[in-house]
Order: structure tokens, then C-alpha cells, then sequence
């Protein structure tokens, strides 16, 4: 069983990432940290201790981090995701909060495991680093002792989806990413638009879930989700940003990268959060960032269907 680490900002699709780590039957999940970003970090907290619920798993601890970017003023995303951040498909449900380390912050809780099991970790970012800045900052070596550093963030090639040029993750705390990405981590992968546009989750899919009360749940939280990006993109679906890096982590050969200098734009009037990929070696920089740029989206979303229709309850 591969040993991953989850740092969310749980909104709808990093939602659907956890079930994935969950249900997918070939990890073990040590925790999961949470982090400002779609929404607030107690409402991030609450959201992944109530997924949590929804897949009955009484086991895996929730760390509450980060309640603000590095230096900047939050900057939510409601519209995608909801006031509540799930789409409003668990609005009513309040959720067990036994399974909270109230004695832990979520940077020291990263580092502790990274400790106790040095080179064997995988951990999967799907919301702003500013958890992951804040570790390496208190603790340098982590960045060796990480078996792997998955970031979902960023777009090489393509079109940002908060500004013109960046990404949501690496707009909200562009500081953190720029850390990180710049820290000297080893093995740091790079799951961006470029390859999470191409998988997207339909209404087809879903029905091919079944009926059961967790195919429910990803029906009614993607419903809204899937207007905004129709709304935006002319396609009835919604991409699976966050479960696509929680996949790369399970199955990395389901995705192809390839290895650049990789840079983040922060004082830049039209383009902060901007990751700025050498793809000629212009600025002639060591490459730091192996970058995920093609997906086997078939068989990822077969994958992620089966893993949540099989074991669904």
C-alpha cells in the first residue's frame, strides 16, 4: 500500500480526490491536512471530516493549517463551489469532529509523518501550498524525505481560471507556491489545467456510478459546478482537477510529464499567480518541476468510476 499525505482546501472536486484515496483500495491514507483556499479553512476542516463521513471511515485524522495565504488576503471561490463549498450537497449534515487533531497544526502535522516514515510518502497538494511553504520553511530536510511532491496548480499552455493567466491554487498564495516550487524538492510534479481540463466528469459518468447514496452525493455536488463550466466552456462537465493529481499519485503512468524550470509570477499587476514554464531553457535554470502535459483521461475516468461504484455503500 503506497503511504499518501492529503492537503486540501476541500471544495467539490478535492471532495471527489478524497473518495478516490479512499475508495480506490491501493493506499494508505495517513491524513489530511486542510487549508485555506475555496473556502475557508474551518469550513475546509468541516467539509473533509463530513466526505469523511459519507465514505463511513472512521480513521484517518484531519489537521486543521493555514487560515490565510502567506501575505496576502483570502480570496474564496464560492461561485464555483458553493457558500458551503460542497456544492450544497451535505448543507444539512453535520459532521463528527472526534477525528480532528486539535493538538496539531497542519504544517507540523505534515512534518511529523514525513518523520516517522522518511521516504515513503507521497503527498498530494490540491489547494494553495501555503501548508506545504509553511513545513519546509520549519523543516528543510522534509523536502528529501518526501518520497514525492504532488501540486495540483498551474497552467504551462493554457489559459488560466481565475485571471488570464493563473490558476486558481497558485493566484491565492502565489508567495507559498513560488516557495515551494523553487525549494529544491527532488521529485515535485506539476498536475495543472493542461492535463485536468481533459478529464472531465459528465452526467454520463455518473449514472454509470449506480445507485447508491455516495453516487447521490457526486450528482448533487457537481450539479452547479457543471453549469459554471458550461457557463464558461461550452462543455456539460466539470473537470477533475483535484482527483486527476490524487490519481497521479496512485497511477502515475496514467500521465506523461516532462521536466523544466518552473517559476511564479508575484508582482505582476496583470499576471500574479502566472507559473511560468522554460520550455526553450531561456532563463538556462536547472529544471525543477517534472510537468504533467498529457493524460490517459479514458482510462483515469474508468478508473475513478470503478473505484467509486464498487465499493460505494
Amino acid at each position: 500500500m503506497k503511504k499518501i499525505m492529503l492537503d486540501v482546501d476541500t471544495g467539490i472536486d478535492d471532495a471527489l480526490g478524497i473518495l478516490l484515496a479512499l475508495r480506490c483500495g491501493e493506499v494508505e491514507l495517513l491524513g489530511i491536512s486542510t487549508v485555506n483556499g475555496n473556502v475557508s479553512v474551518d469550513t475546509a476542516t468541516a467539509n473533509t471530516c463530513k466526505i469523511l463521513d459519507l465514505a463511513k471511515n472512521h480513521t484517518v485524522p484531519v489537521i486543521r493549517g493555514a487560515n490565510a495565504p502567506l501575505m496576502r488576503k483570502p480570496v474564496f471561490e464560492h461561485r464555483v463551489h458553493g457558500q458551503d463549498g460542497l456544492g450544497g450537497a451535505l448543507k444539512e449534515v453535520a459532521p463528527s469532529t472526534e477525528r480532528i487533531r486539535k493538538d496539531s497544526f497542519g504544517p507540523d502535522f505534515l512534518i511529523e509523518q514525513v518523520q516517522k516514515y522518511p521516504g515513503e510518502i507521497t503527498l498530494v497538494a490540491t489547494g494553495p501550498l501555503t501548508n506545504v511553504a509553511l513545513a519546509i520553511s520549519k523543516y528543510p530536510a522534509m523536502m528529501h524525505e518526501l518520497k514525492e511532491l504532488v501540486v495540483m496548480g498551474g497552467v504551462v499552455r493554457g489559459f488560466g481560471n481565475v485571471t488570464p493567466t493563473a490558476e486558481y491554487n497558485m493566484f491565492v498564495d502565489p508567495e507559498a507556491a513560488k516557495l515551494v516550487l523553487g525549494a529544491g524538492f527532488p521529485k515535485l510534479r506539476l498536475v495543472g489545467l493542461d492535463v485536468t481540463r481533459r478529464a472531465l466528469l459528465t452526467k454520463e459518468h455518473i449514472r454509470s456510478m449506480g445507485d447508491s447514496p455516495l453516487a447521490e452525493y457526486v450528482a448533487a455536488s457537481t450539479a452547479d459546478y457543471m453549469l459554471r463550466y458550461y457557463e464558461r466552456n461550452g462543455v456539460q462537465a466539470c473537470a477533475m482537477h483535484d482527483p486527476l493529481a490524487v490519481a497521479a499519485a496512485i497511477w502515475p503512468e496514467l500521465l506523461t510529464s516532462e521536466r523544466y524550470y518552473v517559476d511564479v509570477e508575484t508582482k505582476s499587476e496583470l499576471c500574479d499567480g502566472q507559473t511560468v514554464c522554460d520550455f526553450q531553457n531561456r532563463l538556462q535554470r536547472e529544471p525543477n518541476v517534472d510537468v504533467c502535459l498529457e493524460v490517459d483521461a479514458e482510462l483515469f475516468l474508468a478508473r475513478f468510476i470503478s473505484a467509486l461504484s464498487q465499493t460505494a455503500q
